[in-house]
């Protein structure tokens, strides 16, 4: 199934409003009572709860008969992640990106939709609220920053590369780098918000991201917006990431092949995979 052009805007716009209606509304105003965990040390807003809704009920209407799998519908109901394997196309939604940074107020959020079709993300789009900054990815389409299409930068001496590094997996990447190594990038940092990090390297001003917990609402439409940029966004294995894959699979993003070996050698501490780049 393919989208339409007015599908596709059609979704940035529910995205837009949205995201006005739901977070920007509730930005620096929630109340102790707007905030709960629903896991130890996960916690979720008021806002996220009603953006999804929202984004459920307008994506439903473009795709009439396609799931949404949205984050917190699978925290009540984990079945629904089978959507995204099994059904012909499924939506997938983090309806707010960022949660924790959300809920003190941080601006580093985002929101992010993605379209599977049998486990293949073929859309994706991210959005971030407080600037209005939003990107798109088809498959095969190319991806587009604020309308204006990406082309990741050619591979930059290591010493000028920023890149960053998920909080799962930052502690086994500070035990292998080893004495100076971490000297060897320009930077290496966490926006505790992938889909600003996402948003960060299509803007070129970051160059990598390694990530152990890869939950498909975080990183399907990224990844897809990686490639389709001219990028890699590999699993550890060296195997494409897909949407379907587990939970701590990992992914590695980059410019190019000789940059996802160096960089996996150099945070993952040893030789790396076979890259599987078809």
């Amino acid at each position: 199934m393919s989208l339409r052009d007015d599908d596709l805007d059609r979704v940035a716009e529910l995205m837009r409003e949205s995201a006005t209606a739901e977070l920007l509304s509730r930005f620096r105003r929630l109340q102790a009572s707007d905030i709960r965990e629903k896991r130890p040390g996960d916690i979720v807003t008021v806002a996220d709860v009603e953006s999804e809704r929202r984004l459920a009920a307008g994506l439903s209407k473009i795709l009439r008969g396609a799931p949404v799998v949205g984050e917190e519908a699978v925290a009540a109901e984990p079945g629904l992640l089978a959507h995204i394997a099994e059904a012909e196309t499924a939506w997938i939604v983090d309806p707010l990106d960022g949660t924790a940074n959300f809920s003190r107020g941080d601006e580093r959020f985002a929101m992010i939709v993605a379209l599977v079709e049998r486990g293949e993300t073929i859309a994706g789009w991210i959005y971030e609220p407080v600037t209005g900054r939003i990107a798109t990815a088809t498959r095969g389409g190319g991806a587009l920053l604020d309308g204006v299409k990406v082309e990741l930068p050619a591979t930059s001496p290591l010493l000028q590369a920023h890149g960053y590094v998920g909080w799962k997996i930052r502690r086994e990447v500070e035990q292998n780098m080893r004495g100076g190594a971490k000297r060897q990038f320009g930077g290496l940092t966490s926006l505790n918000c992938a889909g600003k990090e996402y948003l960060e390297i299509l803007a070129g001003r970051a160059h990598f991201s390694l990530y152990r917990r890869t939950r498909a609402w975080d990183h399907a439409a990224g990844t897809l917006m990686v490639r389709e940029a001219g990028g890699l966004a590999n699993r550890h294995d060296g195997k494409p990431y897909q949407p379907t894959q587990p939970d701590s699979a990992g992914i590695l993003t980059a410019s190019d092949e000789r940059r996802w070996v160096e960089l996996y050698e150099l945070l993952l501490g040893g030789p790396a995979p076979l890259l599987d780049i078809a």
